[in-house]
């Protein structure tokens, strides 16, 4: 068996650089894959060496020392590097023209325990003919006695009957209204919509795909804001694959959001890319290239100069809870490298005097850890489970200090 390679995490909190024994002890064999796997290195033994950047350690090589230098300086640094490298500058934030309407009006859901209701948002204007839109449809329990804390997700992740029956609300919104998912969506996205009302041409460093998915996201939050039946201070957003990569970045940039859940979002999400296990930054943007900015899809051969990795992601949500999901034969999203990146934001948590995952090792698979950033690694595929679910619900449950109801009693929808 070949020896685990190491992984070098510089400087955490002062502490000398430790090598991994922050990896688990996992079989150095390739996994047993399905047929027709996509090709690519899963074999744990042949992980580089690799260095990550210290998310404590200010550009100018001055360490963080406290919440205010994190909060001030090294925040704002840390945003700008994904920006400008990774997702791209968003164009524009909230449109001031920006408005909603309820067009369709409430009605009675699940046999009468909930009520639904769509909200179309126009960006440009309810004046606007043909000017972009995006439509959000609400779900709450019916006979809620007073404002109700609610899940954001990008439409398609749909489990609403479990939430709501755990005492949530559920909001979906139309990711298809922002930019459709292919390649040639652009021309009809609201990327190009403001880019051409600002007299230029779409640049290298400007958003992609999921840059825009998130920013609908946080154009959703400001109407959710808004709406008495919800809980303002109690919004999650949860979001799973490509959506829990736009997840990711919404949460980071967006802090009105209370909890962020992120399910199986892999490369360019939520685990360690200088790993090159699996989905690596050069397949995913030969793949998906109108997903992030032209900037990430330079360091396709070059991944060790990326002036990021995404535990900075993960550190970006602090002292926010994140909860972080995976699947045990999910080996293209590298679960393991989640771990890592988990662990590997630790420091800033620790920074707020939060406590983190709180093992040093990968737990078993279908055991839930953590504290202000939670983890689990569930049997099966690529995927979103009523398991996933059941853990998502209790996090929630803790940190908003709700008692009265078991995740445990929550059904799995029909």
């Amino acid at each position: 068996m070949a020896a685990r390679k190491l992984l070098s995490v510089a400087g955490m909190l002062g502490a000398a650089p430790v090598a991994a024994a922050l990896a688990c002890a996992l079989s150095a064999q390739q996994p047993q894959l399905p047929p027709d796997y996509p090709k690519a290195q899963y074999d744990e033994a042949k992980i580089p060496n690799y260095t990550l950047p210290d998310p404590l350690v200010l550009e100018n090589g001055d360490r963080v020392k406290n919440t205010k230098d994190w909060t001030q300086k090294r925040r704002p640094e840390l945003l700008n590097l994904f920006a400008t490298n990774v997702y791209g500058r968003t164009v524009v934030g909230r449109p001031t023209e920006m408005a909603w309407e309820v067009t369709a009006s409430e009605k009675p859901a699940f046999k009468g325990i909930a009520t639904t209701k769509t909200v179309t948002i126009y960006f440009a204007g309810k004046d606007k003919k043909g000017g972009p839109k995006m439509n959000l449809r609400i779900t709450l329990p019916a006979h809620a006695d007073k404002p109700v804390p609610l899940f954001l997700v990008a439409e398609g992740d749909r489990w609403p009957e479990a939430v709501v029956k755990h005492g949530y609300g559920y909001a979906t919104f139309s990711a298809a209204d922002i930019e459709a998912d292919s390649k040639d969506g652009f021309e009809r996205s609201i990327r190009a919509f403001y880019v051409a009302q600002s007299h230029r041409s779409l640049g290298p460093g400007d958003w992609g795909a999921l840059g825009a998915w998130a920013w609908g996201m946080s154009r959703a939050m400001d109407y959710l804001v808004t709406d008495s039946a919800v809980d303002a201070k109690r919004i999650s957003i949860m979001g799973f694959s490509r959506y829990g990569k736009v997840t990711m970045w919404a949460g980071a940039q967006d802090e009105r959001f209370a909890i962020i859940f992120s399910g199986e979002a892999g490369c360019g999400g939520a685990n360690l890319v200088r790993r090159k296990f699996g989905e690596t930054v050069k397949i995913i943007n030969e793949r998906f290239p109108y997903w992030y900015n032209a900037n990430f899809k330079t360091f396709g051969d070059r991944v060790d100069e990326l002036p990021v990795d995404f535990h900075e992601l993960i550190a970006l949500i602090a002292p926010r809870p994140v909860y972080l999901a995976t699947a045990e034969q999910d080996y293209w999203g590298d679960p393991h490298g989640t771990f890592l990146a988990a662990k590997a934001a630790e420091p800033v948590y620790a920074l707020f005097e939060k406590k983190g995952l709180g093992v040093e090792k990968m737990p078993p698979v279908e055991t839930s850890v953590g504290d202000t950033v939670g983890y689990h690694n569930r049997k099966g595929f690529h995927g979103i489970t009523d398991y996933d679910w059941k853990q998502f619900l209790a996090f929630a449950d803790r940190h908003f200090g709700i008692t009265s109801r078991s995740p445990k009693d929550t059904p799995r929808p029909e």
